[in-house]
C-alpha cells in the first residue's frame, strides 16, 4: 500500500462565544476583529477557532486525517505540507507511522526547523499517518500503541471564560454541580487580581480543585510571590508563569514553591522536554499532541517518565482530530492525571465530526473504532473550506 495524495484544509469557525470569552475590557472578540491581542496577555488571538486539518489518502482509497494546532495562522502549517511534505509522501510505502515519521523529522532538521509551523505541519501528517495505518490494520490508536491504561481518562474544567469574578463563581459552582472535581483558572492579570478570583472560586464551589494558568505573565519575583499564595491556598498546579523560553527562572521557581509548575504547550519535541526535565524546571509536562504529533508524544512522555514527571496533555482550540488524538495518547500513557475539557471548544471540535466523542466535564472515553476511531464528515470540512 503506498500513499497517494496528500490535502489540507484550513478552516475558520465560529463558535457562540470567542476562545476563553470577551476581551479584559469586556468587549466581545467577533469573527471579524482580525487578529488581537489580548492584554495584560502578550499573545495573538482570533475570535474564531482556526484551525489546519490534513487528509492522507492510500491507494486502496482509504484515508487518514491529522490537525496541527494552529489558532492564528493556519495557513502558514498548510503551505509547509503542500510546499515542502507532502511531495516527499506521495508514493512512499504505507508500512507503519514511525518509519515516515523520521524521514518527515529529517526534511528540515539540519536547518534548524524542528519547531515552530514546520513542527505544527509535521504533527497533523504524523497524526494521519496513525490514523490511516489503524484504519488498514482494523486497529485503534491505542491497541497501536500497545495498549490502552485506561478508557476514561479523566477532566479539568478549563478556563471559566467569564467577565467577572461572581460569574465565574456562580459558573464554577455549576461545574461542580454536573460532577467536575477540577477547574483551571485563564489568569496572569496581576497577583492581588488573580488571587482575588482564585478566592471567589474556591469559595463559591469548595468541593473544586483548583488550578492557575498564567499565560507567561510574570517576572520570577511576580511568579514566586503569587506561587507561595497559591501554595498557601493548595493549588493543583500553576502553568505557564514566566516567559516561555525562561528554564531558569522556571527552575528558580520549583524551588520557592510547592504548587506543582506546569509547562508544555509551547514545546513542539522531545529534545526540547529533556533540558526541562534534566534542569527540574516544571513539575507537570503539558505537551499539546497537535503540536507535537503522536510520534513525538510518546516519546516527551517516556522521557517524562524517566524524570518522574507525570504528563497532562494539553488541549485548546483544536477540533475533533486534535481531540481524539490526545485522547488515545492520554489513555496509553502511564502517569496521565487528567486531561484538558474546553467548554467552549467542545460543542467547535465535534461539528467535524458524524457521531461526536463521548466527552464530559468529568472526562472522556476512549474511542474503541480503527485509528483515531472518528467518523470524519469529509464533505462537510470541504464546505467549511471553501468559506475561508
Amino acid at each position: 500500500m503506498r500513499i497517494a495524495d496528500v490535502t489540507t484544509y484550513v478552516l475558520k469557525l465560529s463558535g457562540e462565544q470567542a476562545y476563553l470569552g470577551r476581551m479584559e475590557d469586556g468587549s466581545e472578540l467577533s469573527s471579524n476583529s482580525g487578529y488581537l491581542v489580548r492584554e495584560p496577555w502578550r499573545s495573538l488571538y482570533s475570535g474564531r477557532y482556526e484551525t489546519m486539518l490534513v487528509k492522507i489518502t492510500a491507494d486502496d482509497g482509504t484515508t487518514g486525517w491529522g490537525e496541527a494546532l494552529a489558532p492564528v495562522g493556519p495557513e502558514v502549517s498548510a503551505a509547509v505540507i503542500d510546499t515542502m511534505l507532502a511531495g516527499w509522501l506521495r508514493g512512499r510505502t504505507l508500512n507503519g507511522a514511525r518509519p515516515l515519521w523520521f524521514g518527515l523529522r529529517d526534511l528540515m532538521r539540519e536547518r534548524g526547523h524542528l519547531g515552530g509551523h514546520q513542527a505544527d505541519a509535521l504533527a497533523a501528517v504524523d497524526i494521519a499517518l496513525w490514523d490511516l495505518h489503524g484504519k488498514l490494520t482494523g486497529l485503534s490508536v491505542a491497541q497501536l500503541l500497545g495498549g490502552a491504561v485506561r478508557t476514561t481518562i479523566p477532566a479539568y474544567i478549563s478556563g471559566l471564560a467569564r467577565s467577572t469574578d461572581d460569574e465565574r463563581a456562580a459558573l464554577a459552582a455549576d461545574w461542580a454541580r454536573r460532577g467536575a472535581t477540577t477547574v483551571k483558572l485563564a489568569l496572569g492579570k496581576g497577583i492581588d487580581t488573580d488571587l482575588a478570583t482564585y478566592d471567589a472560586v474556591a469559595a463559591a464551589a469548595p468541593s473544586l480543585d483548583i488550578a492557575v494558568d498564567a499565560h507567561w505573565a510574570y517576572r520570577i519575583s511576580e511568579a514566586i510571590e503569587l506561587g507561595q499564595e497559591l501554595d498557601r491556598r493548595k493549588s493543583l498546579f500553576f502553568e505557564a508563569p514566566l516567559a516561555p523560553e525562561d528554564i531558569a527562572g522556571h527552575h528558580e521557581l520549583t524551588t520557592r514553591i510547592v504548587t506543582p509548575v506546569a509547562v508544555g504547550e509551547a514545546l513542539r519535541h522531545r529534545f526540547e522536554f529533556a533540558e526541562w526535565f534534566e534542569r527540574r524546571a516544571l513539575r507537570l509536562a503539558q505537551p499539546d499532541v497537535a503540536r507535537t504529533g503522536i510520534t513525538e508524544a510518546m516519546a516527551i512522555a517516556e522521557v517524562a517518565s524517566a524524570a518522574h514527571v507525570p504528563v497532562a496533555f494539553h488541549h485548546s482550540v483544536g477540533l475533533g482530530i486534535a481531540l481524539a488524538a490526545g485522547i488515545h495518547v492520554s489513555a496509553v500513557s502511564q502517569d496521565t492525571p487528567f486531561f484538558e475539557y474546553q467548554p467552549d471548544t467542545i460543542p467547535v471540535a465535534q461539528s467535524i465530526l458524524r457521531t461526536p466523542l463521548t466527552a464530559g466535564p468529568t472526562g472522556f472515553e476512549l474511542p474503541t473504532g480503527p485509528g483515531l476511531g472518528i467518523d470524519i464528515d469529509a464533505s462537510h470540512i470541504t464546505a467549511l473550506a471553501k468559506e475561508n
